[in-house]
This record gives structure tokens, sequence and C-alpha cells, in this order.
């Protein structure tokens, strides 16, 4: 089978196409998988670029979509034929987070999708939504459960709230998307004009030029009365958390995800604290989240938002596109 191996120190020069032998028949509890299509995100990239700690052949890619091709003694959950998507955490089936690191998160520590076959347990999948692509289904795993964790399991979002996302990756896109079909009004920021237009038409309430506002939290305020948002999908990190937290309503929820900004920063925390906000980190969610977010997209009457797709052979030039921040919603892998 053909895959991709990143090898040590890490770099985009250092992916490199490789031929595999196909795994043997799936064991017990186990299931193959015809892997289709995976979606790039910024752990990835992160992976790819050079992580301390990776091992030296890893295959990338934590997103993975395809079909089962055979089933292991003892599977009754799944049947060939079926189109699955991974689990981002294998390990993590459902309650609350028990997980701190990346050590079996596939394509990080260990390895991923960017191959055209996987025997797995089948804890690290799910049903694909009926009706979604491989390419759709793969967006899933990592950007749209992280929208649907942070609106729907820890936000609580309700019909009527206003929603603040910033820019136009996947998650973001998500989002929009997602509390748009909810009910929800959104607010977005982005520092392009081709981009802002895609968001009016794709039913944002209000778009903010970051570089033309970089104090965007006042403008947010501005647009809500003076009221702030109630939910502020936080992507950037420790550069744009100050004016998320100046955005957010008293009482609101900051669900924090993104580090595109750096690691560390300086928080006020005394506005955080005036206004009784909850900042919320999160790193994607469990099986059964994804299972309940599988069943909610199955109603809903849009798709997700495919930048661009890539054959797995051109994963580096994926990337290059991703590091150039010139895409809107997902880049893919197809193959």
């Amino acid at each position: 089978m053909k895959a991709i191996q990143l090898q040590s120190p890490g770099g985009l020069d250092r992916l490199k196409l490789v031929q595999l032998p196909d795994p043997a028949a799936p064991g017990v509890g186990e299931i193959q998988v015809r892997v289709h299509a995976s979606s790039l995100n910024y752990h990835d990239l992160g992976v790819v670029l050079g992580k301390p700690g990776v091992a030296d052949g890893l295959v990338p890619m934590a997103d993975g979509a395809g079909v089962v091709t055979a089933v292991g003694s003892g599977v009754t959950e799944f049947q060939p034929g079926d189109h699955v998507v991974s689990c981002f955490f294998p390990t993590w089936q459902a309650g609350r987070a028990l997980l701190a690191d990346f050590v079996t998160v596939p394509g990080d520590g260990i390895d991923g999708f960017a191959r055209e076959l996987v025997n797995a347990p089948t804890t690290s999948f799910t049903l694909a939504p009926k009706g979604y692509t491989h390419e759709e289904a793969a967006t899933l795993t990592t950007a749209g459960l992280t929208a649907w964790r942070a609106l729907v399991i820890d936000a609580g979002l309700q019909a009527g709230d206003t929603v603040l996302v910033l820019g136009t990756g996947g998650v973001s896109i998500f989002a929009l998307q997602m509390a748009l079909s909810m009910g929800a009004r959104v607010i977005a920021t982005t520092s392009s004009a081709a981009k802002e237009q895609q968001l009016r038409d794709m039913g944002a309430s209000a778009v903010i030029n970051y570089r033309d506002n970089p104090q965007w939290g006042d403008e947010v305020l501005k647009l809500t009365g003076g009221r702030g948002a109630d939910i502020v999908v936080e992507v950037g990190g420790p550069s744009t958390l100050p004016q998320s937290i100046r955005a957010c309503r008293i009482g609101g929820h900051i669900a924090l995800m993104g580090v595109l900004t750096g690691f560390k920063g300086d928080i006020p925390t005394v506005e955080l604290m005036r206004k009784q906000q909850t900042l919320q980190g999160l790193i994607v969610g469990s099986r059964q989240d994804q299972q309940d977010m599988v069943r909610a997209l199955e109603n809903f009457d849009w798709k997700p938002v495919i930048d661009s797709s890539y054959p797995l052979e051109k994963i580096a030039d994926a990337f290059e596109h991703q590091k150039a921040g010139r895409h809107f919603g997902k880049v893919c892998l197809s193959f």
C-alpha cells in the first residue's frame, strides 16, 4: 500500500511517499479500513514540521475516512462496506476528559491515516454521516468535533445566542455553520476582504476585519449593544485572547482550543474575573461525542466546506497551502 512517512527531524521536505506491506486480516475486535481521505489540521502541521519526540518514520495525519473492507472476529458494530471516520482519541470513549497528551492520537503518538489501509480496534472509528463524501467525513475527526464540543457540550449553545468565531479555518467555519443551524447569531473576524464576503454569504450577521480594527473586541460590544457575545470560539491563543475576553459578555463562555499566535502571553485576568466569564480549554472530544455529532449532522442541510483537495503524494503542497493561510474551510487529502 501507499503511505507517507515523516523522516526525522521533520519538515515538509521530509515527508516521503513509500510502499508498505498491506496489513494482515484484522484481529479480534478490529476492522480493516480502506482510507480514502484525510484533512489537514494545525496539529498535523506542528507534527510534520518537527514536533519534539515524534518517531522517525511516523505515518502522519489524525483524520481518516474510508470504507470498512473486513472485520475481525467478535465485531458486530461494523460490517464490510460501512463508511467510517476515525476518532482523535481512540482510548477516550465517553465521559469527562482524562487525557492531556497526544500519546494515543493517530498521526502523533501512533501512526496515522496518510496510508491506504489501516487495521484498528472498532473503538477507533465511528460511522460517517449518511450522504457525506469521504473528504467531507474526514473533516469531522478534529475540526468538526472540536467545534461541536465547544458550542454544544461545553457552552450549551441555545437558540438566540450570539457566537463569535475567529478567522476562516476549519474549526471556525464549522462553528459558524453549527451555530446558525441551531438558531444562533454569528459574528466573525477575518483579515481578508474576499473572505469577508464569503462569511457574509454563509450567514454571518457581521464581519470584522481585525487588521483594520485591532481592538475588535470593542467592535463586538458595539454590534451587540454593549452586551457582548455569549460564546467565543477562541482559536488564536495568547495574542487574541485579550480581545476575546473584551468581546465576551458578562457570564459568557470562551472556548479556548487554539495556539495560532503562540503558546504563552499576557492575559487580562482582572477583566476575565470581573466579567465572571468561563474560560475553558479543550482538545477535540470523545468517541461518544463524535457519535452524537454525526447523528446531529445528518439532520442539518449543510455540508463541511472543502477549500481544496490534494492527492496523497502532494501532501507537502497541501501543507504549504495551509501554512500560507489562503484556505477557507478545510484542506483535504484524497486518495
